[in-house]
């Protein structure tokens, strides 16, 4: 340790430190200590000797803590010699917090449910309240998230995921479209700051509050990408409905302090969305394929479930042929998944219900397979007009159906179908399953049997369900019906 940490801490704590403790160093060159004095007060000691990183976390720590957000106050500094001593902020994280208190099950305890919420209402103030007075003079290596550092998140996925994983490409064709995705990005709005790091591995929990640490590479960005950043955080797995939520709140908030077209949002997320998945795939190759440190290789399945979602999802609205392609051969490789299997990345179920008058479902997802099941044959609540304004998640239509022996059958065949398949991919790692339900107006009948067939599946040990109602914009007003529970 530096003998200049001993003297900063006698500076601030008016007698030299009892013990000081070598920290992990979490990813960063900095080397972290923990400083002890006789009397059990602590604080962090970090040497670094990179003296424009320094001053950019320096400088925003004292500027964000002077705007009331919770990130360490600076006790001292010798920049110079390349130390700093900070407030000790405990040894929970986050990505800590998460498996402790959820143990084996796929939903988020509420005790981390309240940190992520807390974290994400934070995130807006950071990014657009305090962004606005902050010196950007200060950000570093890059003072904004231009064409040029998205074109090198880019390009580290080409060079460090799809060669090093031997997927196939066309060279120019990938380029063509990189350069097309960054085009749409750079339309965001982008005068807000990027924390550029914001995951659950960066965030600190003292007595149930979050903390951030780790901004020092923060720069002018669009808003979307912080969020994307922590909703996509791979081995958190969060639930796709928890991460609907979380983006919820994080919205209300944001839209609290600036005007946000959402239409508008929802399009950047999901471009940025792209780019963070890319990225941290990236980032995974050097570390695994290139460094050869296996360890990393287990969150490629739950990257590849992450875009999995987001291709279902129809990822950015940007014509991307040659990249989706690229994508489509990594999400069906059975190759990738078994590199380094991570056990708990599970299979994602997302059913789905729709009207065969407005075609079958679109398949995003890179795979080109699920099932489809048509529940026409079933008898139809439709032709009852106190049904017209519900829908099979109603108790009603959904007692309705139960009357009639077919519709238990119906239900009890098709799992059974599916019980190999399940098996199946839970065995291989696969981290993606469809099951599509049509009936004629997309309403009743395959509304029930997805919601039906959901209820079924919930629980299960490695297994994620999310449905998705396709037609649900386009259903009749609804009364005062009660849903099934």
């Amino acid at each position: 340790m530096h003998p200049r940490l001993t003297e900063l801490f006698v500076r601030h704590f008016g007698a030299p430190p009892a013990a000081a403790s070598p920290l992990p160093p979490h990813g960063s060159e900095r080397s972290l200590f923990r400083l002890t004095a006789a009397g059990g007060r602590t604080a962090i000691g970090a040497e670094h000797h990179d003296a424009e990183e320094n001053a950019a976390f320096l400088g925003f720590s004292r500027y964000f803590r002077s705007a009331g957000l919770p990130v360490p106050a600076i006790y001292a500094e010798d920049l110079a010699a390349g130390v700093y001593l900070e407030e000790d902020l405990g040894d929970t994280t986050l990505f800590d917090l998460l498996p402790r208190e959820r143990a084996a099950a796929p939903a988020i305890p509420p005790a981390a449910a309240a940190v992520y919420e807390k974290s994400v209402r934070l995130l807006a103030r950071m990014q657009i309240e305090a962004g606005a007075g902050l010196d950007y003079g200060l950000c570093y290596p890059h003072s904004a998230f231009d064409r040029r550092s998205m074109t090198w998140d880019l390009n580290y996925f080409k060079y460090y995921f799809l060669k090093l994983a031997h997927v196939p490409f066309h060279e120019q064709r990938l380029e063509n479209d990189f350069d097309a995705l960054v085009s749409f990005l750079l339309e965001a709005p982008a005068g807000y700051f990027l924390f550029r790091d914001f995951q659950s591995r960066n965030i600190m929990v003292r007595d149930g509050e979050p903390w951030f640490i780790d901004y020092q590479g923060g720069r002018h960005g669009a808003l979307p990408y912080d969020l994307a950043s922590l909703l996509l955080d791979a081995k958190a797995n969060l639930p796709f409905d928890f991460r609907d939520r979380l983006k919820a709140r994080y919205l209300e908030a944001a839209a609290a302090l600036t005007p946000i077209d959402r239409g508008r949002f929802e399009e950047f997320y999901r471009g940025f969305s792209l780019i963070r998945i890319l990225q941290a795939m990236g980032a995974y190759g050097y570390r695994g394929f290139y460094e050869r440190r296996a360890q990393f290789l287990q969150s490629v399945p739950y990257a590849i479930r992450n875009l999995e979602h987001l291709l279902a999802e129809g990822g950015p609205p940007v014509a991307l042929p040659e990249l989706r392609e690229a994508l489509g051969r990594v999400v069906a490789s059975s190759r990738l998944r078994a590199i380094a299997p991570a056990p708990g990345a599970g299979l994602g179920v997302r059913l789905e219900s729709f009207s065969y008058q407005q075609g079958y479902p679109a398949d995003a997802s890179g795979h080109g397979g699920g099932f489809v099941f048509d529940c026409r044959a079933l008898p139809n609540p439709g032709r009852e007009a106190r049904f017209a304004g519900l829908t099979g998640a109603d108790a009603a239509v959904a007692a309705w159906l139960e009357q009639h022996a077919e519709t238990g059958e119906f239900l009890r065949r098709i799992l059974e179908l599916l019980e190999p398949t399940l098996t199946a991919y839970l065995a291989r790692h696969f981290t993606y399953l469809s099951v599509a339900f049509g009936c004629t107006g997309g309403q009743h009948r395959s509304v029930y049997c997805a919601e039906a067939l959901a209820r079924a599946l919930r629980g299960r040990p490695g297994i994620a369900v999310e449905v998705h109602h396709r037609e649900a914009g386009h259903w009749p007003a609804r009364g005062a019906a009660a849903p099934r529970p």
